[in-house]
């Protein structure tokens, strides 16, 4: 009788378990994140689900942020759709445009009952997904921006002082030429992202517009501008620059072979990502790396930079108890101690003030020189209507057109007024196309 007491402990101790585990809200997440950051976003997410038993946050990977986003709404429009999906910055714009798709934050946030303050947040972060009466519409959670590395060895093989990152692209030619002469590197310098580094970021950190109307965060009926003076001087410098070899081109999107350029020494200076830090250092060639602010133009004082890298959108469709689990998994994403980790780790900015402030305590930035520049450039002054970001519709296509603008540049088919031209005018009819579907 004992035994049968024992077993039908055990039996009720199973299913109270059981029940206990079917109880749980499950919440997909669709992501973009493969490789070393995906595991990471991983782990994350377990960390999470052991903290509490409410809830199962369920990561899915679904490639890159094109497709991430495309299977997104193919999905919602099929009744399939996850309850949160990471989309990149350049998709803000569509995302805003899916009428009756998507959850704005801020207000399920209210609606959930959640702690919630958007002032938490680093402002040039924020900024860039909030709509025009300041309401935060997707959560932060990858935010980088474009900043400049290069290589201490070489520095000081050509003379140059390894500490002392060029600061202005006039000093950027003299140091590549000299960098080439003294047979220390054959190139001077590369990039990737020709679209985010050298004309959206080139066109925030040097507080021009990059189309009216608040670089689109005032309206569908906006249209490019970026073909001014001083972007048409930066493409025709680049063009110049690539011609004589002080510059490299990497290639198209992201520019896939930028990072090796810099990786085997071939070239002294690299600009991209924030987030590729870990990256760098771990694939630099026996050199030391230095870490430092886009360069500017002597004649303008820098601004801002803006970012890059993804949010999470929640969407429609899902049921209040799953709508409580995104609320609670964000208030877990957003704390001090994921951010400061996650941004450590991957190079992303710290998308709170307490992420960063904690890892000021935690002494990371002093062990690891360079890796508050990001930061400090994006926060350099507060963000004008120029340097908040830029909210266009279709930009992957854009970009796409910006890519190919570029190279008509480089075979010498256009000068750089006409490759910006062509690229503005280009671009607004894909602006307008946008416009005529969403109004």
């Amino acid at each position: 009788m004992k035994t049968l007491n024992r077993v039908g402990l055990a039996a009720l101790s199973l299913m109270l378990s059981t029940s206990v585990a079917f109880a749980q809200t499950e919440v997909t997440w669709w992501h973009a994140m493969g490789g070393e950051l995906g595991e990471k976003l991983e782990e994350i997410v377990a960390g999470y689900n052991a903290s509490q038993s409410d809830y199962v946050v369920t990561p899915v990977y679904k490639g890159t942020y094109a497709e991430t986003m495309t299977a997104a709404i193919a999905a919602f429009r099929a009744g399939e759709q996850p309850e949160i999906v990471q989309v990149f910055e350049v998709g803000t714009g569509t995302m805003m445009a899916a009428k009756g798709a998507v959850y704005p934050v801020y207000q399920l946030m209210a609606d959930m009952g959640a702690e919630f303050d958007p002032a938490d947040y680093l402002p040039t972060v924020v900024g860039y997904y909030t709509d025009t009466e300041g309401n935060m519409l997707s959560m932060p959670f990858n935010s980088s921006t474009p900043i400049m590395y290069y290589n201490k060895d070489v520095f000081a093989a050509a003379g140059l002082d390894p500490e002392m990152p060029p600061k202005t692209w006039e000093e950027l030619e003299a140091f590549s030429r000299q960098i080439m002469e003294s047979g220390a590197a054959t190139c001077g310098f590369t990039s990737g992202w020709i679209s985010w580094a050298q004309l959206e970021n080139f066109s925030a950190w040097h507080n021009q517009p990059i189309g009216t109307l608040e670089n689109g965060f005032g309206g569908l009926d906006t249209e490019f501008v970026v073909n001014g003076p001083l972007q048409a001087k930066h493409w025709e410098n680049l063009k110049n620059w690539q011609d004589e070899g002080v510059f490299q081109y990497g290639g198209p999107g992201g520019g896939a072979d930028a990072p090796s350029k810099f990786y085997t020494g071939e070239c002294a200076i690299y600009m991209n990502s924030s987030a590729s830090r870990a990256g760098v250092l771990a694939n630099a060639e026996g050199f030391e790396v230095g870490f430092g602010m886009l360069p500017h133009y002597e004649e303008v004082e820098p601004q801002n930079s803006i970012i890059g890298g993804a949010t999470l959108w929640v969407l429609q469709g899902a049921d209040e108890g799953q709508y409580k689990g995104v609320a609670d998994f964000f208030s877990y994403l957003s704390s001090a101690e994921v951010q400061a980790d996650w941004h450590q780790f991957s190079g992303y900015l710290p998308i709170t003030q307490a992420a960063y402030d904690l890892g000021q305590e935690q002494g990371y930035y002093e062990a690891n020189p360079g890796s508050d520049v990001a930061i400090k450039q994006m926060t350099l002054n507060a963000p004008t209507e120029n340097s908040k970001g830029l909210r266009f519709g279709n930009y992957v296509q854009i970009r796409d057109v910006i890519d190919q603008e570029f190279q008509a540049l480089l075979t010498g088919d256009k000068t750089a007024q006409q490759a910006l031209d062509d690229l503005v005018s280009r671009g607004n009819q894909i602006l307008r196309d946008f416009q005529a579907a969403n109004q």
